[in-house]
């Protein structure tokens, strides 16, 4: 939603490993959540007259199974979403999977839970990729061998819920990770000075930005439509069919509006204020936050996390507002050119984005909250309007528009320039600080994986017995 935000040689190989494992995860969940196959298929669901079906088992974590066929699945997979397998062995393929048992396994145990309606918003989102990649829903349920539409919605369901999951329980293990400088200070020291990562070059940029005004008379227009949204939603209408067809928000509009948030859900304040002012059932008024006006619907209240759909509509921006934004813009920049206010300055008092006006107009790395911005890594789209640009050069006028539908003008400037150079730890700390913390995190879940094989049921059998796994999966 637009309103929210190297393995070193030194580290010793069981973590390299882990490391290796958890990159290996993002490849194959990207390819699951296009067209997964089962690999997570709990005991219960095959068994029939209080025997356990047993051919074709070649592992056991808590309450799943894993099968050979699913090693195969799982290149399959990977290897549909692009991914290479040629360097994964089987044996690798089944401690992946192993991992992904005892995640899911242990999520149950510590009360994670995934809601049907998440995962009523993935499986639509998931299908209307698939529908799109294939041709059509009646292919989509072919190609995955099922006898109907229902049995297949079933089916990627519970695949669905079962991955998500894994990946909460991943995410709770990695979140509780914090480091402080001295850790920082002696993870640097112990990288040998041969081994210091190497940063490309980097760009500091700052911008200024000029949006559009809305007339009064837009803005009512659009209240009013959510207003009647409202009401007719009150009336028996769902919320989450008028998002799928009216929302303009991008990141929610697939899966009926849907969020899930807590108090430090980095969504802007506006949005948080009214989501958490609402009682279990309520509809919000109209409110207006920098990307448009929204209502918002609470779905149910868990503690200090809230479950919510919301519909977002922006007001229509006429011709006439956006040639005054165009010729205020190409003045701004006249004045700067002409030495009357410095770039700096014009940000702070003419620019219209509050974010990045205290700071000159400086921008911060989302990934990175640094303002470096390493050339080889930039959006291709940012990366054409600063990569020609020379320092202080200021960019010809661009007109931006968002996902959101939203236009704006920008002049967009390059105000530092850091050549590609080995790791220093007065100038890179924030890189260095991400390097430690990712340390820090794959020993957090090595440790986790020991305590957890340890206290879990856990069998592998036949010939995979004789793999050499990361985690102690034999117990030995």
């Amino acid at each position: 939603m637009p309103i929210n935000k190297i393995k070193m040689k030194s580290i010793n190989n069981r973590i390299a490993l882990t490391f290796f494992l958890l990159l290996f995860t993002s490849v194959i969940t990207s390819a699951q959540e296009i067209i997964k196959d089962s690999v997570i298929v709990p005991i219960k669901k095959i068994q029939s007259t209080g025997k356990q079906k047993i051919d074709g088992v070649i592992a056991t974590v808590g309450d799943y199974i894993i099968l050979d066929s699913d090693i195969d699945k799982s290149y399959l997979e990977i290897s549909a979403g692009g991914g290479s397998v040629k360097d994964i062995t089987r044996c690798q393929m089944l401690g992946k999977l192993l991992e992904d048992k005892l995640y899911a396994h242990q999520a149950i145990q510590d009360s994670i839970v995934v809601t049907d309606s998440e995962v009523k918003g993935m499986l639509e989102e998931r299908l209307n990729y698939m529908v799109g990649q294939i041709g059509s829903l009646e292919k989509v349920v072919q190609y995955y061998k099922k006898d109907s539409e229902e049995e297949f919605r079933t089916y990627f369901a519970d695949i669905l819920k079962e991955g998500k999951l894994t990946s909460e329980m991943q995410k709770k293990i990695v979140d509780a990770v914090e480091i402080t400088p001295e850790e920082v200070r002696n993870y640097f020291k112990t990288i040998p000075k041969d081994d210091l990562p190497f940063f490309g070059v980097e760009l500091e940029v700052a911008q200024i930005v000029v949006t559009p005004k809305v007339s009064a008379e837009d803005k009512q227009k659009v209240i009013d439509r959510l207003n009647g949204f409202k009401k007719e939603i009150e009336e028996g209408s769902s919320f989450s069919t008028k998002a799928v067809l009216y929302s303009q928000d991008p990141g929610s509009r697939s899966n009926g509006g849907f969020y899930k948030m807590n108090r430090k859900t980095p969504f802007v304040k506006e949005f948080k204020d009214v989501a958490f002012s609402l009682a279990e059932g309520e509809i919000s008024a109209p409110f207006e936050t920098d990307f448009g006006y929204h209502i918002i619907y609470v779905e149910k209240i868990k503690g200090q996390e809230v479950e919510l759909r919301h519909i977002l509509l922006s007001p229509t921006v006429t011709e006439t507002a956006l040639n005054e934004a165009k010729e205020k813009i190409t003045l701004i920049k006249k004045r700067i050119e002409d030495k009357e206010i410095t770039f700096a300055e014009a940000a702070r008092t003419l620019s219209d984005e509050k974010e990045t006006r205290a700071n000159g107009g400086a921008l911060i790395n989302p990934q990175t909250q640094d303002t470096r911005f390493e050339l080889t890594k930039m959006d291709p789209t940012f990366y054409s309007q600063v990569s020609n640009l020379k320092e202080n050069e200021i960019s010809a006028t661009i007109l931006d528009q968002g996902e959101e539908g939203k236009k704006k003008f920008k002049l967009i400037t390059v105000t530092n320039r850091i050549d590609e150079h080995a790791a220093d730890y007065a100038k890179d700390y924030i890189k260095i600080k991400e390097l430690a913390l990712k340390n820090k995190q794959i020993t957090a879940i090595g440790k986790w994986f020991d305590e957890k094989i340890k206290e879990t049921y856990v069998k592998i059998i036949g010939e995979y017995r004789d793999c050499t796994f990361t985690n102690n999966w034999l117990k030995k």
